[in-house]
């Protein structure tokens, strides 16, 4: 049962927290800044009013979270230290003499009464009314960029998902008690070539599925459909961890990253107004009208967007044209995709990534090279940018009759320049260009103080929606620290 009423605390021992706790210690300021009252609005759904054991109370939780946030420690840890650390207590409401609460408390708090609560949005939404309240953020432009966080799981190679998987089966027929009968098994693969393993699996499991009894028999369903997931995987590109939603991202077109993207809107008083997080392959570009729309609702009135190359598509350039917002972004003529030559709606499924400087296909394999191609015929005509893909990569992949197109491997075609991009090469010439790109530099110092001072580089748990909850504290938690110390406090 949730109490909202709440109890006035009398202690003999209170004094302490005026004598020992100087007036701008950072817990003490936080809790004259933000009225916490939201979080029963937001969570009162999750929990009895009238009924059962009276529960924890969930400002007191949620602050737990924040702490935890705020100073890098586990469960364990922070409660231990609420134990003693009166900045801590008085931050949570309790007495000097109060007992705390049990760490496991915590994690069933974050799993069970945060699920399915948009924390992020609401977080983010919170601490952005509190500066335009305050009159800190006077301007309509805002800075946009993505910044990586690595999954907490590593990535299995293929061939080694597939052997494992395969030798699992095998195993539970072989040792089947009451036999197999007169059914012959393929032999099993033993070279290091992936195509090889995929074609003995797919061999093993139509042998296998020729024999209802077999089968539909439940003590090999389960080997059986997991082998089955792992061979779709691969052919779908699909990497397999113990983290199933994180994907493979790339830096650059030699380094690539396991794990997930947070899309950033910023404004240039660097209290961060918007944030999407997603897989790790998605493009930066395809997330802006995302960001502005969710900064607007969140009341402030976007004019100007400043961000890198990734967010010159020609999608964003019109989407600007049409909203009266001026795109700062430094012209790439690769990364529109309204110039694929040949194009199908399956060829505008590929998108660009800007670190790499190359395409990445809809089954989110990167280009292994480009080329530029000029038609000497036509002198006149713009040139266009070929994108290649490994034969071998392609081999594999379920797509690959959609991408080949008569070719022996995939290739993407596109011409350099489009209407929206001459437009936007002139707007790059102006000072009005040059003097609003100088503000990108304030979100690449921001994402540098969510990874190195608050952990954001590495994902605490799996599956985006626990990247959710930990980027929201993390956000609400810089976006507060920022407005305190406008405010010179």
């Amino acid at each position: 049962m949730l109490d909202i009423q709440g109890q006035i605390k009398f202690s003999e021992h209170a004094v302490l927290y005026d004598m020992l706790i100087p007036k701008d210690n950072k817990y003490r300021l936080i809790d004259e800044l933000i009225d916490f009252s939201f979080i029963y609005d937001e969570l009162k759904e999750k929990y009895c009013m009238d009924n059962g054991r009276k529960a924890a109370d969930p400002i007191m939780l949620f602050k737990y979270l924040m702490i935890k946030a705020i100073e890098n420690l586990s469960d364990v840890d922070v409660v231990e230290h609420s134990r003693y650390d009166l900045s801590y207590k008085r931050f949570l409401g309790l007495m000097p003499e109060d007992d705390v609460v049990d760490p496991s408390l915590l994690t069933k708090f974050r799993r069970q009464r945060l699920k399915d609560v948009n924390l992020l949005d609401m977080l983010i939404g919170k601490t952005v009314g509190v500066a335009v309240e305050r009159g800190i953020i006077k301007t309509k432009t805002i800075i946009v960029d993505a910044t990586h966080t690595i999954s907490r799981a590593n990535p299995i190679s293929p061939i080694d998902v597939l052997k494992i998987r395969n030798h699992d089966l095998r195993d539970r027929l072989m040792k089947w008690p009451g036999g197999i009968g007169d059914l012959i098994l393929p032999d099993a693969n033993n070279d290091d070539s992936l195509v090889h393993e995929l074609e003995n699996c797919e061999a093993l499991l139509k042998v296998i599925k020729e024999r209802p009894d077999i089968a539909s028999n439940p003590a090999f369903v389960e080997s059986i459909n997991y082998l089955e997931e792992g061979v779709e995987d691969i052919r779908h590109h699909q990497t397999t961890s113990f983290d199933r939603e994180a994907r493979v991202g790339h830096k650059s077109a030699e380094t690539s990253f396991f794990g997930y993207k947070t899309h950033l809107a910023m404004s240039p008083e660097r209290i961060i107004t918007a944030a999407t997080i997603t897989t790790g392959e998605k493009s930066d570009g395809g997330l802006l009208p995302e960001l502005v729309h969710k900064t607007e609702s969140n009341g402030i009135e976007v004019d100007t967007v400043v961000g890198d190359a990734a967010y010159s598509g020609k999608d964003n350039l019109a989407l600007g044209a049409e909203k009266g917002i001026q795109i700062v972004a430094k012209l790439n003529g690769m990364i529109t995709q309204g110039h694929i030559e040949n194009k199908t709606s399956f060829r505008n499924r590929f998108t660009y990534n800007k670190d790499a400087d190359r395409y990445v296909c809809p089954a989110g394999i990167i280009a292994h090279h480009k080329s530029i191609r000029h038609d000497k015929r036509k002198p006149n005509k713009s040139n266009s940018v070929r994108y290649h893909w490994k034969p071998q990569t392609c081999e594999i992949c379920a797509m690959k009759e959609e991408c080949f197109n008569g070719r022996k491997s995939c290739l993407l075609e596109i011409r350099v320049l489009s209407k929206e991009h001459q437009n936007q090469m002139e707007f790059q010439k102006t000072e009005t260009f040059r003097v609003l790109s100088r503000e990108r530099y304030k979100i690449e110092a921001k994402n540098a103080e969510l990874k190195n001072v608050h952990g954001y580089d590495r994902a605490e748990s799996y599956g985006i929606s626990a990247l959710e909850l930990q980027g929201a504290l993390i956000i609400f938690v810089v976006n507060l620290k920022r407005i305190m110390r406008i405010m010179g406090k």
